[in-house]
């Protein structure tokens, strides 16, 4: 398991890890596995946890008041999944965090990945690219949500994310592009029409 988060590291930092680094991140990483359709986290707990997804997919969502779910963020191998506002400020998560399949996951707690920026170059560089790419995506899928046509967010969302495409279904993809089922059905039959 560990073997494929050393390998992700590697490919932050120019500097390869060193046997101690690798000895200190097994220690401060958790093992764990989920089943699908078990929860890592449910709305009103506190994140005390990010996951590094070694194996699986996972989603992350809130419930409104209709009970109709709305997807945040998905995630596959070599992504993280957690709440970020929960696990730094502490405060309980209006977030379910979900294995869409069977996951397999190494956790890390605030205090391990505070320590690990300390003492593990490649952590560190991987932290700060990563906090950039998501800055920089947020802001894309914000810009997106408000003023792009839903044939604009579909096509870039199977563009850049190829990868949750193929593992998602429709209704989970529409939830997270903002729009209905209805309304993605005919966006792919558009698309496809071309």
């Amino acid at each position: 398991m560990y073997d494929a988060f050393f390998d992700y590291l590697s490919k932050f930092s120019s500097e390869p890890l060193s046997d101690d680094d690798k000895a200190l991140i097994r220690r401060t990483f958790i093992p764990s596995k989920l089943r699908k359709r078990q929860f890592m986290l449910q709305a009103g707990d506190q994140c005390k946890y990010f996951a590094f997804i070694v194996k699986g997919a996972m989603r992350m969502y809130s419930v409104d008041d209709k009970g109709t779910e709305h997807i945040v963020r998905l995630g596959v191998e070599n992504w993280w999944m957690g709440d970020m506002e929960s696990f730094v400020m502490f405060l309980p998560s209006p977030y379910h965090i979900e294995a869409w399949e069977h996951c397999e996951l190494l956790y890390i707690t605030r205090e391990g990945a505070i320590d690990l920026q300390k003492k593990v170059l490649a952590f560190c560089e991987m932290k700060q690219q990563l906090d950039e790419r998501n800055h920089m995506a947020n802001n894309r899928r914000l810009a997106s949500a408000i003023s792009a046509p839903a044939v604009k967010r579909y096509t870039d969302f199977i563009e850049c994310y190829p990868e949750l495409y193929k593992r998602f279904p429709q209704h989970i993809l529409a939830s997270y592009l903002g729009i209905n089922k209805d309304t993605l059905s005919r966006v792919k039959r558009q698309r496809y029409q071309k």
